[in-house]
């Protein structure tokens, strides 16, 4: 088996949320050794009850914090280290553990690494060739705006994508939960190669500042290109359709809540479109020939493919339309995804063993890409709190028993959060009565052979 990629390198996370902590678990898959930093009262959020979804079989248990399934899949394969970062003692533990370190990740405010002393210029000179990797809403620097906090969920709105999605004459409405953190976790992915290899041609270290404000602009180009060329700023937000390729939508198929997709780009897909619904007398029908007159039509054109689509479920329609040769494919829903054939051959969902019983066996999202000579997998689940306390304290930087026991007497290093939130249970029929779900299957686990 050839190494992993990452192999042999250190990684010392003190990111939150989503962005950098699951890019950092990507790491981890790759090889590398990621040691996430968290505070005994200020514990990773998504491990105490926010973002964090359902604990397993809806039982929080006697470690709750241990146990959100969230955790798990963003940071699999870590190790974990308390150290209260606002109590000096901790920083020296931190600072101390980065000389050992490749790569540094932190998504503070910039005020936060400066009081540290461990902003760019301050790390460089503790250690020359770390590769510091930041992850701010606005990005650091001189900016207005660099001192903001941000959240995913507010950054699509000052990036400008909320602006382009939604309906025509409806509100600016966001794309989903967190859109921008994971081009954040990719962007880190692609910088951290960068950087490794400026390393080692160089010897010296880099900083990759990431702001997400210009990912979440980069990524709507074309509108800001059609801006500065053409002067047009599209407020006639289209929902489903498209400019130009019509009919396009999301229509209902049988069945509660089910749906399909498909989209017609030129005048020979719409005649297969037209002959798949049993429909051929529409091909040569004046009021739709060409985009244009397609386009001035769309409401017909859905009622009359809806009427098809509702015969038939959102698997039989996305097969016969694709067969047909026309872009098409189901609304998948969480179940659909987590036992679907396709991502289970392609290795995108994977089975992770937990040395805790109460959690056993549970299913984790993979990569969406794979490595021809070498395989890539998740090493385990994500790290239970404080479990690589003693082994980098006492084992690594050589601190004595005294010594770490006052770190525990202090509060400065800890097993368990002083501080949660823990996630209201309730019967999962009340839940999905109050809509904090959609449904759940009883069967779920049965159907993925655990």
């Amino acid at each position: 088996m050839s190494r992993l990629p990452l192999e042999g390198i250190r990684i010392v996370d003190t990111s939150a949320i989503f962005a950098f902590p699951y890019a950092a678990g990507v790491m981890a898959d790759l090889g590398a050794e990621v040691i996430k930093v968290e505070g005994p009262s200020r514990v990773e959020p998504i491990r105490t009850g926010m973002l964090s979804g359902a604990y397993p079989e809806n039982d929080p248990g006697d470690d709750p914090w241990n146990r959100t399934p969230t955790f798990h899949v963003v940071n699999r394969g870590k190790k974990s280290l308390v150290l209260d970062l606002r109590n000096p003692k901790g920083l020296k533990v931190l600072k101390e553990l980065v000389l050992s370190a490749d790569v540094f990740l932190e998504n503070f405010t910039p005020r936060v690494t400066r009081n540290w002393g461990m902003d760019w210029p301050n790390l460089k000179e503790l250690k020359p060739d770390i590769i510091m990797m930041s992850n701010t809403g606005y990005g650091h620097g001189d900016g207005p705006y660099s001192d903001y906090p941000a959240v995913a969920t507010s950054q699509e709105a000052s990036h400008g994508l909320t602006h382009l999605t939604g309906y025509n004459g409806d509100i600016p409405s966001k794309v989903g939960q967190s859109y921008v953190d994971f081009v954040a976790s990719w962007t880190c992915l692609f910088a951290l190669s960068m950087a490794l290899r400026h390393r080692k041609k160089t010897g010296k270290g880099m900083w990759v500042d990431i702001g997400m404000y210009q990912l979440g602009a980069f990524h709507i180009g074309e509108f800001l290109m059609d801006w500065v060329a053409n002067g047009k700023d599209r407020s006639n937000r289209i929902g489903n359709r498209h400019p130009w390729f019509a009919p396009q939508g999301c229509y209902p198929c049988s069945g509660d809540n089910e749906w399909a997709v498909l989209s017609v780009r030129d005048d020979h897909e719409w005649e297969a479109l037209c002959n798949t619904i049993g429909r051929s007398d529409l091909v040569n029908d004046s009021k739709y020939i060409g985009h244009a007159n397609r386009l001035k039509n769309h409401d017909e054109l859905d009622q009359i493919i809806s009427e098809w689509t509702k015969k038939h479920d959102k698997w039989e329609v996305m097969e016969k339309l694709q067969n047909a040769g026309i872009p098409s494919g189901p609304v998948m829903d969480s179940r659909d995804m987590n036992t679907s054939k396709h991502y289970w051959d392609r290795g995108f969902m994977e089975k992770v063993e937990s040395d805790d019983p109460t959690l056993g066996t549970r299913v984790l999202m993979g990569r969406p890409w794979k490595l021809s000579n070498t395989p890539i997998s998740i090493k385990g689940p994500g790290p239970k709190l404080g479990e690589g306390n003693h082994r980098y304290i006492v084992g690594e930087l050589g601190y004595s028993e005294e010594e770490y026991q006052e770190l525990i007497d202090e509060t400065v290093t800890a097993d368990k959060p002083t501080d949660t939130r823990p996630i209201p249970t309730s019967n999962l029929d009340d839940m999905v009565a109050k809509g904090v779900y959609g449904y759940w299957d009883p069967e779920y686990r049965k159907k993925l052979g655990i």
